[in-house]
């Protein structure tokens, strides 16, 4: 085969499919668990914005970081006082509970968003729902 001359017109070759670009939906609302700027991130660009899959799991994100500082700053206040009247060795146990409960419903989040289901926690996904317009 020759080279092309430049006078030849170039025949582009033939689309097989249409390129996707981007993350599925599943993808998207797993990693809008990884922090809430990836959430932030996925409300705002198209076309993530535009499905209501990545919108429900970025409000849930979003919603559970609040709640997870919330909870975590009210317990600090709860456990600090407690320090008085517990052991050190018990403060830091129940620190590592609480951490590990966070991180079981982070894990069971990001995983169900994964596998393309639609998990909702029990005050937070009925906010997420409604702010996502689901």
């Amino acid at each position: 085969m020759s080279d092309p001359t430049p006078f030849e017109p170039v025949q582009p070759p033939p689309p097989s499919a249409p390129l996707q670009t981007g993350l599925s939906d599943t993808a998207a609302g797993a990693l809008a668990y990884f922090t809430f700027i990836p959430a932030l991130i996925f409300l705002l660009v198209e076309p993530y914005n535009k499905s209501p899959f990545v919108r429900f799991h970025a409000w849930q994100s979003i919603l559970l970081s609040i709640a997870a500082f919330v909870i975590s700053l009210v317990l600090g206040i709860c456990l600090g006082v407690a320090l008085i009247f517990l052991p050190y060795s018990m403060h830091y146990m129940l620190w590592r509970l609480i951490d590990l409960a966070w991180l079981i419903v982070w894990l069971l989040c990001v995983v169900n968003a994964f596998n393309g289901k639609r998990y909702k926690l029990p005050v937070i996904g009925a906010l997420a729902e409604k702010q996502a317009g689901v």
